[in-house]
């Protein structure tokens, strides 16, 4: 399988060229390491060498943290029981810092609450 789609390739590309410092982008795609508790909301790759992704990442030890990743090296991070696969099922609905947020609080990335995602983009600012 593929990492993207051809449509979402566009977007994480199109995502990268937004020079805004304070945007906060939607993840476009979800990718999880098989059998592991890893896994990256991805938003946006630099236009200028794609194999570098930003988003937020969480390599199952319980600190997700917003940053950049080497798609290249997660593919050899790959092993006969570990393959790094979509989530074909992913449809990001709310900027990357809620899903961070709410990912602090859990220590793991979860995008199926969407009760606990609606309470944290809706909480007040303090």
């Amino acid at each position: 399988m593929e990492l993207f789609t051809e449509a979402q390739f566009e977007q994480l590309i199109k995502n990268g060229r937004d020079r805004n410092p304070n945007k906060d982008q939607i993840p476009v795609v979800k990718l999880f390491m098989s059998f592991t508790a890893c896994s990256w909301l991805i938003s946006e790759l630099d236009p200028e060498d794609p194999d570098i992704a930003f988003g937020l990442c969480d390599l199952g030890m319980g600190f997700p943290e917003i940053g950049y990743v080497s798609i290249s090296e997660l593919i050899e991070a790959q092993d006969l029981l570990r393959f790094l696969e979509r989530d074909m099922f992913f449809l990001g609905k709310y900027p990357l810092s809620v899903y961070a947020k709410f990912a602090h609080q859990l220590e793991h990335i979860e995008t199926d609450d969407d009760a606990g995602l609606r309470r944290i983009k809706n909480a007040p600012r303090p």
